[in-house]
């Protein structure tokens, strides 16, 4: 999941309120100066000024930007290693502008700077890096925080409006199975029909039980999937082929409900069946993931609604196992592959 970067504005106010208080002793003790006749209220003093405060800026804000924001949303790295590379870089930073402040200083005030003048500079500049290190750790948590309480809200609210469109349509299950049950008694004699209407019963008997789960192992979806994929293979019959290759070792790993028959769907809706072009499905494991493959054939028509299914997935995978779904289109080949462990 793609992380919401901190607000440019905010980082901007902090960055000048920043460079105003760390350049106010050295201000106030040149004010005094002048007020004691000390020192002339020059054109050098107010372009020293302003150099000062812009380079207290500049490299506030270069810090606050990169380890809040760059570090976050541009770099996908392990947090230790993103951590040692944001404090080189921070570093890094710190020297470049030291170097540059000298350059640009050399135009203001043709005297040399002293070792002191260096050495009160290199510290108050590392100072003032290591308060920008612990304002961008709070900003990234705050903002963080801010996303994560926006999200559960609107997962509440989605939660919400899948309640309410569950009660538009909520068929009562008793009348619902008693009524399969009568229409099996009426095609007792025909055995194709029987074995077809007691596959809708398990597979409306299986999605009404998963709605209360948020994952069920893959040997539960399987088992729904060999039933899903009769009622496809009643309807185009040789024109629609599967072949499931799961690894023992996986049956109880975990996913989210109807995944298989979304993506099953996916390929059924996208892709032509025909006598001259059958769809052929593949599931498989695969380095600790589920694949689910098949050949590009496109449909001239598609219905409107094309893609919500798998965004939706892609959705549910990442709150529910904190991981993301891979989407691969190659050699005219089709794959989505799900990870089967979970992040943590």
């Amino acid at each position: 999941m793609t992380r919401k970067p901190v607000k440019s504005s905010g980082i901007l106010k902090i960055s000048l309120l920043l460079a105003i208080l760390v350049s106010l002793p050295r201000n106030i003790h040149l004010y005094n100066m002048v007020s004691a006749g000390k020192m002339d209220f020059s054109g050098i003093w107010v372009a020293d000024f302003f150099l000062r405060l812009g380079f207290l800026f500049l490299f506030s804000w270069m810090n606050l930007q990169l380890t809040a924001n760059v570090a976050y949303t541009k770099i996908n790295w392990k947090p230790g290693i993103r951590l040692i590379a944001s404090i080189i870089i921070n570093i890094g930073i710190l020297f470049g502008i030291i170097e540059l402040w000298k350059f640009f200083h050399s135009f203001i005030d043709e005297t040399a700077l002293t070792r002191e003048d260096m050495g009160y500079m290199f510290f108050r500049y590392s100072i003032l890096l290591l308060v920008l290190f612990f304002i961008a750790k709070i900003l990234r948590l705050q903002t963080d925080q801010n996303e994560s309480i926006v999200e559960n809200e609107r997962l509440k609210q989605q939660n919400l409006q899948n309640e309410l469109s569950a009660l538009k349509n909520q068929i009562d299950p008793h009348f619902l199975f008693n009524s399969l049950n009568s229409l099996i008694s009426l095609v007792r004699d025909n055995e194709k029909a029987t074995l077809f209407v007691k596959k809708l019963s398990y597979m409306y008997r299986y999605i009404l039980q998963s709605s209360d789960s948020d994952l069920v192992s893959l040997k539960e979806e399987l088992k729904f999937l060999e039933s899903y994929t009769y009622l496809i293979q009643t309807r185009y019959r040789d024109r629609f082929q599967i072949d499931i290759h799961i690894e023992d070792k996986y049956l109880n790993e975990k996913i989210p409900p109807l995944a298989l028959q979304i993506l099953v769907e996916n390929a059924v809706k996208h892709n032509e069946i025909s006598e001259t072009n059958p769809l052929k499905v593949e599931v498989y494991t695969k380095d600790g993931s589920l694949v689910v493959q098949n050949q590009i054939q496109p449909r001239t028509t598609l219905s409107e609604n094309s893609g919500y299914g798998l965004q939706n997935l892609e959705k549910r995978y990442a709150l529910l196992k904190k991981n993301k779904i891979s989407i691969h289109k190659k050699n005219n080949i089709f794959m989505v592959e799900l990870p089967l462990k979970q992040n943590t």
